[in-house]
């Protein structure tokens, strides 16, 4: 049996009164990628120097103003890349960079020769003040584990007193969901205290989920507790840096920003330790399916992914949010039928707001396609093929002959899984526009008599094959399809009757084809079906729907 007993409930604070459920998201808020160094540190195989370099190129192109690119002082290779940066003047005005380093003196030191030549950064210090921590790691006290984060502050402003560019602090009490909040606001109170931001210089404190440990509610609660109790609130730049250990960082992510914060630290398609860090692709996408700008250049996932991919060699799950190669796919009958629905709809009404069942997103609008929307499976039913005939072969079938074809269609996907577009079309032909047996239509041809009064007003004289003879006969009806049908009668003596016939244009220009649909019923059985045929002509077409229709009735 699990034994869950070995564990033992987060508590959440006392809040009762929390606002955050009541509010919506109106904005974006100032994101800063973590991928070349959170990201980069929970790799199989970390990065080189290039490949950081690609990927802080495509962070710049996304639009992030705030790139944390590193520990320079914990390694060679996170130093040479930030020099790399400069020495090569790829970071733009108006992006600033973002390092991280523990609050000791050799480190702050090496961190700030890292930093020559920049015009502007964030340095970002933090301990960690979790009551586990404290216990188990580092043996201390409340106080002395509060002098680490002064300490820290302090021997940053001294050394920013020095630096020529413009230095931004942030500092993070790490493992913050595990510290009591009451001790989480006394440590960054006296942060704030050695710092003293002001509204022009604001201090960044960062709220991370460094171990994602309850419900994203308990999160936000923690992050309005603490935004409502800060001291000079607005000197202060209040942030987030989720993780993913429960599966909820993106809506924890989402309800810390209902509850006050300003600032999310992430990494694209979330990739960090263990679960990974919140993804702010994600929530980005997120936002613009509410019609709120994401404040990021995100057109284009396809591109995004194939940098994300070569840089970090990880592969995106193909059901990741937005990005997965499935997530515009519909395997479900129902599903493809509404798609099919809303898609002709928004057509019709010509609307310029994306309203389409199961799709919260236009594909297009992010860079994908709609050729993958739809796909053909043995769960799928009748709504889907008549989907894929209709958007990728112009073939908009009759209601009633959805579920005719669709049957043909599952029993190929029973056997063999999915069937592509194309395969659906070869069997359209076999099924209703290449079959030459039992009937084979030639010509036809047909005189407008004028009838009146109940008497025919078409004759014809067709010329078909049934079975090995050539069969010529002289016929009337009233119209081309009975004229036709009372011509078969009469040399075969087979009767049958037209239950419904529709017809439509394939395509457009000189070289105009057109499709008809007969739905024909053999009246001494009782059996019926549907017939197709394509001509330039559309009566001629009509004529090869009925022979289809008598090919699949007598076959």
């Amino acid at each position: 049996m699990l034994n869950y007993q070995r564990y033992k409930r987060v508590p959440l604070i006392d809040l009762p009164d929390r606002q955050w459920p009541n509010r919506q998201i109106e904005k974006a808020p100032v994101w800063c990628s973590v991928d070349l160094r959170d990201g980069n540190q929970a790799l199989i195989e970390p990065m080189v120097v290039e490949e950081k370099i690609e990927m802080f190129n495509l962070l710049v192109k996304l639009g992030f103003k705030e790139i944390e690119i590193g520990f320079p002082a914990a390694s060679q290779i996170e130093y040479d890349f930030l020099r790399q940066l400069v020495e090569r003047k790829l970071i733009p005005d108006d992006v600033v960079v973002q390092v991280l380093t523990q609050c000791r003196e050799h480190l702050l030191t090496r961190t700030f020769e890292s930093l020559e030549g920049v015009k502007q950064a964030i340095v970002h210090i933090y301990n960690s003040t979790s009551s586990l921590q404290r216990d188990v790691v580092f043996h201390m006290s409340k106080d002395e584990i509060k002098q680490i984060a002064t300490d820290g502050a302090k021997m940053v402003k001294e050394y920013t007193a020095k630096f020529p560019g413009k230095i931004y602090m942030e500092y993070s009490p790490e493992s913050f969901t595990g510290t009591e909040v009451e001790y989480a606001l006394e440590v960054c109170t006296a942060v704030q205290d050695v710092w003293q931001p002001t509204p022009d210089n604001k201090l960044i404190i960062n709220l991370p989920s460094t171990v994602e440990m309850t419900t994203p509610n308990g999160y936000a609660d923690r992050i309005e507790w603490m935004n409502r109790n800060f001291k000079d609130r607005d000197c202060i730049t209040l942030s987030i840096h989720p993780h993913n250990d429960r599966g909820t960082g993106v809506a924890s992510a989402e309800l810390a920003l209902l509850a006050g914060a300003d600032r999310v630290e992430g990494t694209l398609f979330g990739n960090g330790e263990r679960t990974g860090n919140v993804d702010i692709l994600n929530i980005a996408y997120n936002m613009f399916s509410q019609g709120i700008n994401p404040e990021l250049e995100i057109e284009n996932i396809k591109e995004i992914s194939e940098v994300y991919e070569r840089c970090t060699k990880m592969n995106i799950h193909p059901r990741h949010p937005y990005g997965g190669k499935l997530v515009f796919t519909a395997f479900s009958g129902s599903h493809q039928d509404a798609i099919n629905k809303g898609v002709h709809a928004m057509q019709e009404r010509e609307s310029q707001i994306w309203e389409v069942p199961y799709l919260p997103v236009d594909p297009s609008d992010i860079g994908r396609e709609y050729e993958p929307v739809v796909r053909i499976n043995s769960q799928s039913g009748k709504g889907g093929v008549a989907f894929v005939l209709d958007t990728f072969y112009g073939f908009k079938l009759p209601k009633g002959m959805h579920k005719e074809f669709a049957d043909v269609i599952q029993k190929i996907a029973e056997v063999q899984g999915e069937v592509a577009p194309e395969q659906i079309m070869e069997n359209f032909k076999a099924s209703y526009l290449s079959s030459k047996e039992p009937f084979n239509f030639i010509r036809c041809e047909t005189i407008d008599v004028g009838g009146e009064g109940g008497e025919a007003d078409t004759r014809c004289k067709l010329t078909f094959k049934y079975h090995s003879s050539i069969e010529v006969v002289e016929s009337e009806g009233n119209g081309p399809i009975d004229a036709v049908r009372n011509g078969i009668y009469k040399r075969t003596g087979i009767d049958v009757k037209v239950l419904d016939y529709s017809e439509h244009a394939l395509s457009s220009g000189s070289h105009a084809s057109a499709a008809a649909y007969v739905h024909l019923m053999d009246n001494v059985t009782g059996r019926a079906t549907y017939g197709v045929g394509v001509s330039a002509n559309i009566t001629r077409a009509s004529h090869r729907a009925i022979f289809s229709a008598l090919n699949r009735l007598f076959d």
